[in-house]
């Protein structure tokens, strides 16, 4: 038990960057190929119709349209018209 253990402010001096998660385009909005639709950890969305998935459950658009959500909320799709998206909600 030789190493000192009092005067732990040196030692705790750590922080990590927030990860940024969560929705970044919603309901409606207009989504271009390749824009990041949803960041999230596990599958809390799934990915629909015109919707990718990255390894790290990233879901992007795959086409440009507008991004719908369906009713219960857990699958993504990207539509081509406004009126298309906005319908389901």
């Amino acid at each position: 038990m030789a190493h000192k253990k009092g005067q732990g402010s040196s030692r705790n001096g750590r922080d990590s960057n927030a990860q940024r998660r969560g929705v970044k385009l919603y309901a409606g909005q207009e989504a271009k190929a390749g824009n990041i639709i949803v960041r999230q950890c596990g599958n809390k969305f799934d990915a629909g119709k015109g919707v990718g998935q990255g390894k790290d459950y990233t879901l992007f658009a795959l086409v440009d349209g507008f991004v719908r959500f369906d009713r219960k909320g857990s699958r993504v799709n990207v539509v081509a018209t406004r009126e298309e998206a906005c319908a389901a909600q």
